[in-house]
């Protein structure tokens, strides 16, 4: 059955097209950047997921001992886990792989050009077993590896030569060559960010560095990682049996931690967004009030005639879910478009911007704007279906 005040509604829309409309696109801009800020937040969480997730076997161990250097206004030094300590870590470890590594931040120069990175130290037979090289070969005597970023930026190729360390007059830089170009690995949930770092061989790096038989990390690559809990209590039982020497932890745990982080931030811009929806809920107030006091005597024919309160609220209800449905439906689309739009500019990939995870914040939104139109229009529906009818008819 045909519903006149649905039919009536229609008419009120249609007639003040251009106010109903200014008043839709509030909707249409809270819908928009609430359902692309969505799809941006969810994006960033699982693509930093998928670079973290290759690395969630790995078992990092960390020196927990502070060392205090001497002197007026000692300051804590980070100690770093020595041979010992790592002997005891290979023996709870059982078969999986350790590997020990050097660390440091320095200069280095391609030509004329200076950049600063991560200097990493490591055992040429344990570069496979987590590093993945593009082009070249392994690492040998004086030979480097350098990250997938810093070989962009600096035109690496394979062959080209980098010197190395603070640039100071009175000092001879070691000059070194590129053996090979690393494999991008983004974010890595192991702590080796390589892209941004050159890898050495571990006996170079003492040799010009220091720290022979002293490694700022050890990584402990789990062959089976539902036996990674184990690996943690085996590691901790035999190094910390006394005190804390090592700190334990795992990819899984770094992982939980960003993607709560990413999420906390995902919500904060949501909510950021969702004020222009409040913008918009006064503006759709406005225009219902203007509704209710343009039809001041058309109310109050039909509450003369018999009809029903609930029905003339209805009535303007109707209008507010209309203004909201046109809202919600053309914020959708555009939501679709600038939301694929900002995750390629922001991310650089679209690759997870279609899965069911992304794609769900455009019917969030729309239903969020549906929803805050409606709310929007009871007070000025509840103050229509409320009034005199005598005082009404009498109305100009």
């Amino acid at each position: 059955m045909k519903d006149i005040f649905f039919d009536l509604s229609v008419r009120s829309v249609r007639l003040n097209f251009l106010r109903s409309l200014l008043a839709s696109i509030g909707i249409v801009i809270g819908v928009v950047a609430i359902s692309s800020m969505g799809m941006l937040g969810t994006n960033m969480q699982l693509s930093v997921k998928d670079q973290l997730s290759a690395d969630v076997n790995t078992v990092m161990l960390t020196s927990d001992v502070v060392k205090v250097s001497s002197g007026l206004g000692a300051a804590p030094v980070s100690s770093t886990i020595d041979e010992s300590t790592l002997n005891d870590i290979k023996g709870s470890a059982g078969q999986n792989d350790v590997v020990p590594i050097h660390h440091t931040s320095t200069q280095f120069s391609v030509g004329d050009q200076n950049g600063r990175g991560s200097i990493y130290g490591l055992d040429p037979s344990d570069v496979p077993k987590f590093l993945t090289i593009a082009q070249g070969s392994n690492i040998r005597g004086s030979d480097v590896l350098v990250g997938a970023t810093i070989a962009s930026n600096f035109n690496l190729v394979v062959g080209s030569t980098i010197k190395i360390g603070e640039n100071c007059a009175t000092v001879s830089r070691p000059v070194v060559r590129v053996a090979g170009i690393l494999q991008a690995r983004g974010i890595a949930a192991d702590g080796v960010n390589v892209d941004n770092g050159i890898v050495v061989d571990d006996t170079w790096y003492t040799d010009h560095f220091g720290g022979l038989d002293q490694y700022d990390q050890v990584n402990v690559i789990v062959a089976d990682v539902d036996t990674i809990n184990q690996t943690e209590a085996a590691i901790n039982a035999k190094v910390n049996r006394n005190s804390d020497v090592v700190r334990v932890s795992d990819a899984s745990s770094r992982l939980s931690t960003i993607s709560s982080t990413l999420g906390t931030i995902t919500t904060f811009i949501m909510a950021i967004g969702g004020i222009s929806l409040v913008v918009a809920a006064v503006s759709i107030f406005n225009v219902m009030m203007m509704s209710v006091k343009e039809r001041v005597q058309e109310i109050g024919i039909l509450l003369s005639i018999g009809t029903e309160k609930g029905e003339v609220r209805r009535m303007f209800l109707y209008e507010a879910l209309i203004l909201g449905i046109i809202g919600a439906v053309v914020g959708g689309i555009m939501s679709f478009i600038i939301g694929y739009s900002v995750v390629s500019a922001m991310i650089g990939s679209t690759q997870y911007f279609f899965t069911p995870d992304s794609l769900i914040f455009i019917p969030y939104g729309m239903i969020i704007g549906v929803v805050v139109c409606v709310a929007s229009g009871m007070y000025p529906a509840w103050a229509a279906s409320n009034m005199d009818p005598i005082d009404a008819l009498r109305a100009d």
